[in-house]
């Protein structure tokens, strides 16, 4: 197996495995002169141990000597193939990520090691395979769940690993945004995102606002807990063709903030109009939202956001 391929398998970076090598004598055991290095599949299963006794808290070089030692004593492992991309993994680390892509796993390896360089690697390299839409809903999404439930049953144990990877899924959504440059944009009108008050989870209009940038749709980005009067007041400033509101909890989606806003004017006299209000986020579910878009996810709110300005989303 190439170093990188190892790398993708383990969910870290390939500097890491180099680092492993110098510090610790992590290497393959057999180097070709002049070609570049293969690890075998018992240098595979050593480097495993390693990261799973990483990942628990055993400090790197404790790590290190215990997984020499059971590489020295185990008998020589069966080939392993690396995974495919399309792969699905039931196990990742001690996060309960379920039946998901093979990429989560290592995803899920590296914010658990809290190997910053190996998370932000895993998340580049999902969007430019799989694109911005793949990426977010089949990668981050099912890693954000599992390290969420990780910490739920586990009292205050992984909230290190929540901001980590929340942190740098947050980096490498922004640097998939690319704001329309003037005269660029289609459409006049601007989108605007914005949290309700009392919202603090931005992610999900973070990935939306990528999204929209890749169609040219020109975006205001608000961010979390955006006071009410505020909203109201950016609404009647820019007139929007669309509202997005984010309410990840059921306390802080307010209905009939949603409906003012639907019902905010702009404009002159006799010619005035009013946004779409497109609503997102868990805590709407089962409030009588009628007349207001509720998409099913990224994909979908795309896809409606796209045809309401005539473009095409370029997602798979």
């Amino acid at each position: 197996m190439t170093t990188g391929a190892l790398a993708r398998r383990l969910g870290v970076s390939p500097t890491t495995l180099r680092s492993w090598d110098r510090r610790y004598g992590l290497g393959p055991a057999v180097r070709p002169d002049g070609r570049h290095r293969r690890w075998t599949p018992q240098d595979v299963a050593m480097l495993e141990t390693m990261c799973r006794l990483t990942s628990v808290g055993v400090p790197p070089a404790e790590a290190a000597r215990i997984a020499k030692e059971g590489a020295g004593s185990a008998p020589p492992a069966a080939p392993v193939p690396p995974p495919e991309p399309e792969t699905r993994s039931r196990a990742a680390g001690t996060l309960p990520l379920g039946d998901v892509r093979q990429e989560c796993r290592g995803l899920a390896r590296a914010a658990v090691r809290l190997d910053a360089a190996a998370v932000e690697e895993q998340l580049a390299s999902a969007v430019a395979q799989h694109g911005l839409t793949v990426a977010w809903e089949e990668v981050m999404v099912p890693t954000l769940h599992a390290v969420g439930r990780k910490w739920a049953s586990s009292g205050d144990r992984y909230v290190e690993v929540e901001h980590l990877l929340s942190w740098h899924v947050s980096t490498t959504l922004r640097r998939c945004t690319r704001p329309a440059a003037p005269g660029d944009a289609i459409g006049a009108a601007p989108v605007v995102l914005a949290c309700v008050p009392g919202e603090e989870h931005t992610l999900a209009l973070e990935a939306l606002n990528a999204g929209l940038s890749e169609l040219r749709l020109a975006t205001r980005m608000f961010g979390g807990a955006v006071p009410a009067e505020a909203l109201t007041a950016a609404v009647r400033r820019l007139g929007p063709a669309v509202v997005v509101l984010w309410a990840q909890a059921r306390s802080t989606a307010s209905v009939p903030l949603a409906r003012h806003v639907a019902a905010t004017e702009w404009g002159v006299r006799g010619a005035r109009r009013r946004p779409v209000v497109m609503l997102g986020g868990l805590g709407w579910a089962g409030r009588a939202t009628h007349g207001l878009l509720r998409p099913a996810g990224l994909r979908d709110a795309l896809a409606t956001l796209a045809a309401g300005y005539g473009t095409e989303p370029a997602v798979s």
